[in-house]
């Protein structure tokens, strides 16, 4: 099938959607194809047909997108040096600030190997001083200046790995945050990679969603967006990321939404509904029981021209709700046929009755 089918495929389809959505709701207007009665003079006078004048304005239409909540940071702490866990700063569920500390493992003589390479060092750097002293005078070869050089730098690497591990004994929370689970308990001995505490920040999330191809090129960065959660309540974002290349198997880009969550919401891990927010544009409320589709399967209405004469006009969905469906495409002002459009057909000569006057 080309293209052009599936294009006329899927236009269909949406304005069948869009009559399910209309026809729903029970409370909308109905579009009559009955012709408003007019007396019969007996010569062929042109058809007589129900208008509506309506009026392009500015609406801000959205992308709605189906999304899964993360949050904005995420790490496993890991122990990185092994031994007993002598104390727990921290409980579950505890909310943290960045350096906090959050555990003790047990120095198990780890301040005594840095007071001894601290001692090495020392040595070394008094002996390289001899050395040098007696290098000037003849009196030492630079061989031995060489190796006193060595074993200085080798003693500094153990100082330092020494000190490291006297850091590594009481790890800190790498950014604010909450403890989200608890690995460990007094008394417990880990190794080099054992789970310690996991840390969420969650007063911000991450919100991922994929975007059709033929919408990415109307989202872009900086862009408000409206995350609806699962129990009717509303966070804010704005979109960081749009990828540049589409995944091989959807054929969709990956979008990323920084959401502020600053009551903390219990929500990372589930899925909301996102609506980006796109430029404005002026467009027209219609009911969707005014569309219809053209000769080439394109949605359109019917509407009568300047010269009193039908007129259709292709249009472009932007929404469709229980209300009705916001469309552009048309000019800024018609005389939207409302009655007795299926009686007539596109430049055909018509007279037109506004609508607030023929129910009056």
């Amino acid at each position: 099938m080309t293209k052009a089918k599936w294009g006329s495929l899927g236009l269909s389809l949406l304005i069948v959607i869009a009559m399910v959505i209309w026809m729903a709701t029970g409370e909308v207007k109905v579009a009559s194809d009955e012709a408003p009665e007019r007396q019969d003079s007996g010569d062929d006078q042109p058809t007589t047909v129900q208008v509506e004048t309506l009026t392009a304005r500015l609406h801000e239409p959205g992308l709605m997108l189906q999304g899964q909540l993360e949050p904005w940071s995420s790490v496993m702490l890991s122990a990185q040096v092994p031994g007993r866990v002598e104390s727990l700063a921290v409980s579950l569920g505890e909310q943290v600030q960045q350096g906090q500390k959050l555990l003790t493992i047990a120095d198990e003589g780890r301040s005594a190997a840095v007071l001894r390479w601290q001692s090495q060092v020392r040595k070394l750097e008094a002996d390289l001083v001899a050395a040098r002293r007696l290098r000037a005078n003849n009196l030492a070869s630079e061989s031995q200046i060489l190796s006193l050089e060595s074993e200085l730098a080798a003693a500094e690497a153990e100082l330092t790995g020494a000190r490291q591990a006297i850091s590594h004994l009481t790890p800190e929370a790498p950014f604010d945050g909450t403890i989200n689970s608890k690995s460990v308990d007094i008394g417990d001995l880990v190794q080099v990679g054992s789970p310690l505490f996991q840390l969420v920040r969650v007063d911000r999330l991450k919100a991922t969603a994929q975007i059709p191809q033929q919408s990415v090129g109307n989202v872009a960065p900086g862009q408000s967006v409206r995350v609806d959660l699962l129990d009717g309540s509303r966070l804010s974002g704005v979109v960081t990321f749009v990828a540049s290349a589409a995944s091989p198997e959807t054929r969709s880009f990956a979008v990323e939404i920084a959401v502020e969550n600053p009551d903390r919401k219990r929500v990372a891990g589930g899925s909301a509904s996102l609506r980006v927010a796109l430029p404005e544009v002026k467009a027209m409320f219609i009911s969707p029981a005014y569309l219809s589709l053209g000769d080439d399967g394109r949605p359109g209405v019917k509407y009568v021209n300047g010269e009193n004469r039908v007129e259709f006009g292709e249009v472009k969905l932007l929404s469709v709700s229980t209300e009705g469906a916001w469309v552009t495409g048309l000019p800024d002002e018609i005389r939207l046929i409302t009655r007795g459009g299926g009686f007539v057909s596109t430049g055909e000569q018509v007279v037109p009755v506004d609508a607030a006057e023929d129910r009056g």
